[in-house]
């Protein structure tokens, strides 16, 4: 539970200007998506017991899993990192006026020591910051939507319906990569059902229920003012009365500290599966420092300007993470139960995997982004088309991918001999 999560539902209302029912639609249809695909990539997890980044490895290749499991890193170890330390830095600078910066130096520094000592801690620190994090945000929550007005008058931009459909679904999709990465822990006979249910109706609900009381707020009088300032975790704080806009901004900090343990984590455990070998306590000790020193300076960038930042960022994440799940969902429909030798042979290939990817990334860019940084061809003609990138990636990355495997007659072997 955390502030970045309240603010997709705020940038569907406060800057895509959607009304609040439409925009609840939306953030609930891309919420329950990533919920679904979540649950689905959980239930390996205890079976073969690796990261998620490991089990990549089936539809890629040993060698040809660098390309998704190197953006993951990247997107947790520094994206995620960044985004995170920022609204944990808002908050920090509104509850005690000292300067931003300082405020973001602090919140790193405790997510890279937290994250450095591993799994336990990050169990540890995770059980008790849950409950805190949920009572305050549920009190926040039910005072944000007492103020909402849902009949509020709005100016919708453009394909405004897809575009927060693509920002939802990017942000919950943000954590598919990690999917397996904790329920490996469980007992191998554990149930698969259970398994996906609870991770994928988590996933949902926490997405879902935060981003909605994000829309709510954004139907709020002068909530343009409030959020278009240089601190957005302020002008929401700045909606609720005093001792509870505190303890809010402490949840906030606090909900920051947690996403970004997880991130760091599981960053160090993509940079792993790419297939550097180094002792464990040497990886984390370079992922967390490394990847939290450039986070860092990210963030610092980020902290003006970040609502149009933080809205790019969730649309590129979308970008990539799609083509890969279209892979991963090809492979698991050709490839039933792969044998784990799989995942550990340097020599294995799947080059259909990685060209299927870039492939699908590449056209459905070029065709379709909608963001600051890049208008697509599609868009820059048709703006109600929104931004349609990553339905388009997932459906070119399978076409490419099982035609590639049609034409090869392979793609269904389950062991290195087969």
């Amino acid at each position: 539970m955390e502030f970045a999560t309240i603010f997709v539902g705020v940038l569907a209302v406060a800057g895509f200007g959607l009304g609040f029912w439409e925009a609840a639609l939306a953030l609930i249809l891309g919420s329950a998506i990533g919920g679904i695909t979540q649950g689905i990539l959980s239930m390996r997890g205890p079976k073969y017991g690796v990261p998620q980044m490991v089990l990549s490895r089936l539809g890629f290749g040993y060698w040809g899993n660098v390309l998704p499991a190197g953006l993951n890193a990247v997107t947790a170890g520094i994206g995620w990192f960044a985004v995170n330390s920022v609204s944990g830095a808002f908050a920090l600078n509104v509850l005690t006026h000292i300067h931003p910066v300082l405020c973001l130096l602090i919140v790193v520094v405790v997510q890279v020591v937290v994250a450095f000592f591993g799994y336990n801690l990050v169990a540890y620190f995770e059980r008790y910051a849950f409950p805190v994090l949920t009572v305050i945000f549920l009190i926040a929550s039910g005072v944000i939507l007492s103020k909402a007005h849902p009949g509020a008058s709005h100016s919708t931009i453009p394909g405004a319906f897809l575009l927060t459909f693509g920002a939802s679904f990017g942000y919950a999709v943000g954590w598919n990569p990690y999917a397996s990465d904790y329920t490996r822990y469980f007992k191998p006979e554990t149930s698969k059902r259970a398994i996906a249910w609870w991770s994928g109706m988590g996933l949902f609900l926490s997405c879902a229920l935060l981003e909605v009381v994000g829309a709510a707020a954004g139907t709020v009088a002068s909530v343009d003012k409030a959020f278009d300032g240089n601190n957005p975790t302020g002008g929401f704080t700045g909606l609720l009365a005093t001792p509870l806009a505190d303890f809010t901004l402490i949840a906030i900090a606090l909900g920051a500290v947690s996403a970004n343990v997880l991130n760091i984590y599981s960053g160090a455990l993509s940079f792993t599966a790419i297939g550097i070998k180094l002792p464990l306590s040497a990886r984390r000790a370079i992922v967390a420092l490394g990847f939290g020193t450039i986070g860092f300076f990210l963030a610092w960038s980020g902290l003006h300007d970040a609502g149009t930042k933080y809205q790019n960022f969730l649309l590129v994440i979308a970008y990539w993470i799609a083509p890969w799940l279209a892979v991963y969902f090809c492979d698991l429909l050709l490839r039933r139960n792969p044998d784990e030798t799989l995942l550990f042979a340097t020599r294995r290939t799947n080059w259909a995997g990685p060209v299927a990817m870039l492939v699908g990334m590449g056209i459905s860019i070029w065709l379709f982004s909608n963001q600051t940084e890049y208008v697509g061809v599609v868009p820059k003609h048709i703006g109600s088309v929104g931004d349609l990138t990553f339905e388009a990636g997932f459906l070119i990355t399978a076409v490419v991918y099982l035609g590639w495997h049609a034409i090869a007659k392979t793609g269904r072997e389950n062991t290195l001999t087969a």
